[in-house]
């Protein structure tokens, strides 16, 4: 059985959960006998195929364009190589011949041959519901309806993602499986960094990755910025996500917050996996998610989590984690209050998370994921 990923993600995303997803499954699935996997990605961006065994990846890294970059923002160096790119995986995946091609996200043509099979993941519907946080222009949601509707099978990365592509895009639920995530991060095994980038003063919390929108950081900020007891005793750490935007600087300046108290950081998964161990706790506030592997990832590190009561996140944390509203701050504030104030609580998270881990792994991902190849084949 020949399986192909095709390009897409490759050449649009250089660090990312979905193009991780890909890498984590592909190499797995590649070691079974008599299953052939390539990742069709030339020309590419993508920082975690350099990971993959080789043999696997059909391409090879592009040269950074980031210096032409234009005033506006816009990279039209980068835009002519992602398409360059698709067209040339396009061709690829014709000479390929797959038996399967999973795609790798949503694209209003059909790459590859029509005489294969067609795989398509969806990650959430964030676009369908959160439509006022994109620009206008944004052509993601009728593409992921356009890639559903030609696929022969739709994996959604948990149950609660299955019911609104179900009830959203309108698709045949026995054309749908539910298959969860892995969680580690990438290329930490073995490897330990004796010191992280910085050095806390006090005890902090945690909080990882983009913050805009639907990621309800500013809720955040002020239940942190609303709390004698957090403020006077915690710092708080953002890792990744960008420096801190208009908005987030002015809520920090109404509530009283200097640049030493939150503080934004960035680096690699190794910096990642120190923030985790040393934090008090991890904060997960946000508004939507179609599965969440941070909290997954915090607990693998011992790291206690406190999270929204909202979709996905209750399916994928279970009893590991200490919820909230996240639409009220008052709630917030006090499940944070709560785990910080009470070790036997915070351990007793520690432990829940030990255990609801074994829920989840990319060996069980890649495994199920052959299965639904295996049916379509």
């Amino acid at each position: 059985m020949k399986i192909a990923f095709d390009s897409q993600i490759f050449c649009a995303q250089v660090y990312g959960g979905v193009s991780r997803y890909f890498c984590e499954i592909a190499p797995r699935i590649a070691k079974t006998p008599g299953v052939q996997v390539s990742i069709t990605a030339p020309m590419h961006i993508n920082a975690y195929l350099s990971h993959v065994p080789r043999g696997i990846v059909a391409g090879f890294r592009a040269p950074n364009t980031d210096r032409f970059q234009t005033s506006r923002g816009v990279n039209y160096s980068r835009l002519a190589l992602r398409g360059l790119g698709l067209i040339m995986g396009d061709w690829m995946l014709r000479v390929m011949k797959p038996d399967i091609v999973h795609e790798t996200y949503f694209s209003p043509y059909r790459l590859g041959p029509r005489r294969a099979r067609r795989v398509l993941t969806i990650y959430d519907m964030i676009h369908e519901k959160f439509a006022s946080s994109f620009p206008h222009a944004d052509k993601t949601a009728r593409y992921k309806a356009q890639a559903a509707e030609r696929a022969d099978h739709v994996i959604c990365i948990s149950e609660s993602t299955r019911r609104d592509a179900i009830e959203i895009l309108g698709l045949p639920p026995d054309k749908t499986s539910v298959i969860y995530l892995g969680f580690d991060l990438m290329n930490v095994a073995g490897v330990r960094v004796e010191e992280p980038m910085f050095t806390a003063r006090k005890p902090f919390l945690l909080y990882v990755g983009n913050r805009g929108g639907y990621k309800n950081f500013l809720r955040l900020l002020e239940a942190y910025g609303t709390s004698p007891q957090l403020k006077a005793g915690y710092e708080l750490i953002c890792f990744g996500g960008g420096g801190f935007l208009a908005d987030e600087l002015e809520m920090m300046r109404t509530l009283g917050l200097d640049r030493g108290q939150v503080t934004q950081l960035g680096g690699d998964d190794q910096q990642l996996a120190i923030l985790y161990e040393r934090a008090s706790a991890f904060i997960f506030p946000s508004l939507y998610e179609g599965f969440g592997i941070p909290p997954l990832e915090a607990m693998s590190h011992d790291c206690p989590v406190v999270c929204s009561n909202t979709s996905s996140i209750p399916e994928v944390v279970g009893d590991a984690g200490e919820y909230f509203d996240p639409g009220d701050v008052d709630s917030m504030r006090a499940a944070i209050e709560c785990i910080v104030g009470s070790e036997s609580r915070r351990k007793a998270l520690i432990e829940k998370g030990r255990a609801r881990l074994r829920w989840f792994s990319w060996d069980r991902c890649a495994a199920e994921t052959l299965d639904i190849y295996r049916k379509l084949a």
